[in-house]
């Protein structure tokens, strides 16, 4: 528990943090270093996306059945968008997978896949936020407001999720530029 608690310290919604994988460990596993935690830190965020997707899915079939053409299009919209997120997600794993089998040696091939990481997991944060955003107003609905929370808490495990794998992918960041020769 120590271990989750510094490894979150530094996120932006630290206590999120602890709560999700304190919960995720106890579970399933124990937490075995800073590779294992980002990778467990993204399944949590790709389980939140998965489960907003499916929310929102039912949502959106309900608006269009009761004929509420706005916010069904604004539901529709963020069901786009969460479906982004859980793609860039489950392709932000494979990608840690791959870059996890390298080893420890530094080399272009471990930077690409690191870059290809913070790559899928940045996008998939914007798309999160950007359903957040596109649900703005003082006067909304419950089901909008509860639409607006699901996919706030996706974007806040993601950004979390990026936090700890920046953390990790530091090291190999370090090392490639004092392994770098200078001219």
């Amino acid at each position: 528990m120590t271990y989750i608690e510094s490894s979150c310290n530094g996120t932006l919604y630290q206590d999120l943090c602890i709560r999700c994988l304190a919960k995720y460990v106890t579970n399933y596993s124990t937490v075995d270093g800073p590779q294992h935690l980002a990778h467990i830190a993204l399944s949590v965020s790709l389980t939140r996306a998965l489960h907003t997707r499916g929310y929102l899915l039912k949502i959106s079939k309900e608006l269009n059945s009761i004929k509420k053409d706005k916010e069904y299009l604004t539901v529709q919209d963020c069901v786009n968008q969460i479906n982004d997120s859980v793609d860039q997600l489950s392709q932000a794993i494979k990608e840690l997978r791959k870059f996890n089998q390298l080893g420890s040696t530094i080399n272009d091939k471990m930077l690409w896949h690191i870059s290809n990481v913070e790559t899928w997991v940045s996008t998939a944060l914007t798309d999160a936020s950007s359903c957040v955003y596109s649900l703005n107003g003082h006067r909304m609905s419950k089901r909008m407001a509860s639409i607006k929370v699901k996919a706030q808490n996706v974007a806040e495990v993601t950004s979390n999720a990026l936090a700890l794998f920046h953390r990790y992918a530091t090291r190999y960041k370090q090392a490639s530029t004092r392994t770098t020769k200078k001219p």
